[in-house]
């Protein structure tokens, strides 16, 4: 029996896969990208190109709403009135009193007092013998809402003294007011002292007041210790501080002197 060696069999071998197929296989998707991007850098750059969605909040945010019923930033428009614009003004009353020694004054100059506030303010107007006063009320004809108000201040400028002409002022003009104080508020004095600052005051034959009347352009009443002044709010203070220094003293040439200076300053300021 003859034994014929040959190689030995051995046992047959796993198959090895070829790791460069498996590379270029695994290559093949990063080639891709590479293609693309460079696609993308050499595209026209007009081109449109799909935008990513917006996010789910902008749709959430975007409600709609009617214009009509957000409120603008300008003024705010208010239907018309049904009456034309037109107000009603509602009935009020005042009274103002009128003291004793301007009583017979006021029955004379009755047809001037009563005349200006029925024909320029609209006002009702009577007179209460028994109150010792005058009663003024609104109507249909009155058509300023402050009219009240102005035919109080023009009967109140009358009982303080004023001439009626220079009271009708208070109802044409709206820069007009009246000042009252007493000489005590200034200076505390009694007797012959008292009276020799409303004589300076006042000078002789009233030719003071009237300098500092024509120099502030006011109207100046002396009564007994009480002084009114009626004029604008400037020129209240002008003659106010020209009637404290004759009370506290001063000579009247140096309070014309001041005077002159501030008329001087209040033309230049006119014109």
């Amino acid at each position: 029996m003859v034994v014929v060696s040959g190689p030995s069999a051995s046992p047959p071998k796993p198959h090895k896969k070829n790791r460069r197929k498996e590379a270029k296989k695994t290559s093949v998707p990063a080639a891709d990208i590479v293609v693309d991007s460079d696609a993308e850098d050499d595209a026209d750059p007009t081109a449109s190109t799909s935008a990513p969605p917006p996010p789910a909040e902008d749709d959430e945010l975007m409600i709609d709403i009617d214009p009509s019923a957000v409120p603008s930033s300008s003024a705010p428009a208010f239907a018309p009135l049904a009456d034309g614009g037109k107000t009603i003004l509602k009935s009020e009353t005042r009274r103002i009193a009128i003291p004793p020694h301007r009583m017979t004054p006021l029955k004379k100059e009755w047809v001037n007092v009563f005349g200006p506030l029925t024909e320029i303010l609209g006002l009702q107007v009577r007179m209460n013998v028994q109150r010792k006063c005058v009663e003024i009320r609104t109507s249909k004809a009155t058509k300023d809402i402050g009219a009240l108000q102005k035919g109080a201040d023009f009967i109140k400028a009358f009982a303080l003294g004023f001439d009626v002409n220079d009271a009708i002022a208070l109802l044409r003009l709206d820069d007009l007011y009246l000042d009252s104080f007493e000489i005590k508020d200034v200076k505390t004095l009694h007797g012959d002292h008292l009276s020799r600052a409303i004589g300076r005051i006042a000078g002789q034959d009233g030719k003071t007041k009237f300098t500092i009347e024509n120099a502030s352009r006011t109207r100046i009443v002396l009564a007994d210790t009480k002084i009114h002044i009626m004029g604008s709010f400037q020129n209240i203070k002008v003659a106010r501080d020209a009637i404290v220094s004759l009370i506290l003293g001063s000579p009247p040439g140096k309070v014309y002197a001041g005077l002159r200076t501030v008329s001087s300053r209040m033309r230049q300021r006119a014109l």
